[in-house]
């Protein structure tokens, strides 16, 4: 099994936008505006395919196995996050959704690691750490001294993944007015 990790491209857009679902939840709901399923589907397939927020095709990369989409990866500086997710809390305000402020989930001197998430179907095959690694790549190629990400208080299997890869906690941090654990790796 050849795992490959690739840029995002638009047509990655429906095979992406479940998996963003299935690592964040209910945020999703929160993040499109939507209620439905499908509606939040469709709110995060028209935010991938744009290109100015959190969840473009430009911030996602996927893991592909033999050309199926195993896996995929959100991630962007946080010296970006202002800017991004300013054209995200406009596309909220014009749909007039109950959430439209995005609280800032990095430090500016950090390269984030904002969605992490693999098929259920190719879990347990290191998919998950390979995207990890990727993302170690990126942050040095970009010039960040630092890599981050938030786990959600339950999710002690995560967390501790990330700790047996380097990842330290840093400190609480709110998300749409969820706790979560910041974690941060020094890269070099």
């Amino acid at each position: 099994m050849e795992i490959q990790v690739r840029q995002a491209q638009i047509k990655d857009g429906s095979k992406v936008a479940p998996l963003i679902v299935d690592a964040i939840g209910e945020i999703a709901n929160r993040i499109t505006g939507e209620e439905t399923p499908e509606a939040v589907i469709e709110g995060l397939i028209e935010l991938f395919e744009r290109e100015d927020n959190r969840n473009s095709y430009l911030n996602t990369y996927v893991a592909e196995c033999n050309g199926e989409v195993a896996g995929v990866m959100v991630v962007y500086g946080g010296d970006q996050a202002v800017s991004l997710d300013a054209q995200l809390e406009k596309w909220l305000a014009a749909k007039n959704a109950s959430v439209q402020t995005i609280e800032v989930e990095a430090n500016p001197d950090e390269f984030y690691i904002d969605t992490v998430c693999v098929d259920p179907q190719f879990r347990g095959q290191g998919i998950g750490t390979i995207l990890l690694k990727y993302a170690e790549t990126l942050c040095k190629e970009q010039g960040y001294p630092k890599l981050s990400l938030s786990v959600e208080l339950q999710k002690k299997r995560a967390r501790h993944l990330y700790e047996k890869i380097g990842y330290v906690y840093s400190g609480p941090w709110m998300i749409i007015g969820e706790e979560f654990d910041h974690m941060v790796k020094v890269v070099q």
